[in-house]
């Protein structure tokens, strides 16, 4: 147990013992939620007390638990948990977002559009074009185009991306241990070919030797939030993660399949495989805004970088 955990679990103790808020289970529910996050905050942050709980935090959870497939309910019952220990602390430094402010996705019959439109994606790579970070450019397509998680991206060291370069596909270690094999677009191997040209041999492609892995990711999550305003289209409540790229490809892989092979059973496994997880139920989340998606999912052909004269998005 680190240190920093130590202390916030001490003062998190301290605001358990003396509250009587609420029913026994419901108490329970939320000391254990915010042990989690104050681990998350010792972790990440290297927080010491509850009392500078700030909004980037909160903002930095909430993407966590998005990439962690957590469902809406879940969150939302750990913001509650946050919320209800965060009004129990004397003088906090800061005044929390709500849900609104977070944008978190809304549920419709149980279905949830956690999707990217091609517009927003397109906005999104020209952010990172002006910036010009090539690294986030490749990231951003290898999660709409491969549905790679984003600690799966920044993993990529120049062995993986040397084998992926010379099989056309990508071998990753997913969540569990899970091992699976995505094939490339002719584009996702060109740009791997660019960074591990510029990657010392034995290096990960996209953290800098200055950085650690888990920095390098919150970076990338930063970028999208601040930027997430200019590239959303208008109107919209559909959030901006990630993650969303990752259930956008996997829409497009369904439509595929389902064209090749019109059992959905089989096309929801075929998608299944390819996200690197066994269960229906699971992929069943990922396409549950599949009539929502097929309207994003556009004309453009994959491997065409925004901009160019080949999008017609």
């Amino acid at each position: 147990m680190s240190k920093h955990y130590q202390n916030l679990l001490t003062q998190l103790d301290k605001l358990y013992r003396h509250n009587r808020q609420g029913s026994f289970r419901t108490r329970r529910r939320y000391y254990e939620a915010m042990q989690r996050f104050c681990r998350f905050l010792a972790e990440q942050f290297r927080l010491e007390r509850l009392a500078n709980i700030a909004p980037k935090h909160i903002y930095a959870y909430v993407s966590y638990l998005q990439e962690q497939e957590k469902s809406v309910s879940t969150i939302k019952t750990d913001l509650s948990a946050i919320r209800f220990f965060h009004d129990l602390i004397q003088q906090p430094r800061y005044e929390l977002p709500s849900n609104a402010d977070l944008l978190l996705q809304r549920r419709t019959f149980g279905e949830v559009d956690r999707t990217w439109s091609m517009a927003e994606f397109s906005r999104m790579q020209a952010c990172a074009l002006e910036l010009e970070r090539e690294d986030y450019v490749t990231i951003l397509y290898l999660g709409r185009y491969a549905a790679l998680r984003i600690h799966e991206c920044f993993r990529i060291d120049t062995a993986t991306a040397a084998r992926a370069i010379k099989e056309d596909a990508i071998t990753i270690k997913g969540k569990g241990g899970l091992v699976r094999t995505v094939p490339l677009t002719p584009l996702l191997v060109q740009r791997l070919q660019l960074h591990l040209q510029q990657t010392p041999r034995g290096h990960k492609l996209f953290v800098p030797d200055d950085q650690q892995t888990h920095t390098a990711i919150k970076a990338l999550q930063a970028f999208i939030y601040l930027y997430r305003p200019h590239a959303q289209d208008k109107g919209s409540d559909r959030p901006m993660t990630f993650h969303g790229l990752r259930h956008t490809c996997a829409a497009e892989w369904y439509k595929g399949f389902i064209q090749k092979q019109p059992n959905p059973y089989q096309a929801r496994k075929s998608v299944s495989k390819l996200l690197g997880h066994g269960r229906d139920d699971v992929t069943r989340i990922y396409l549950a805004s599949m009539k929502t998606a097929s309207k994003f999912l556009g004309r453009k052909r994959p491997g065409v970088l925004p901009g160019s004269d080949l999008y017609d998005g």
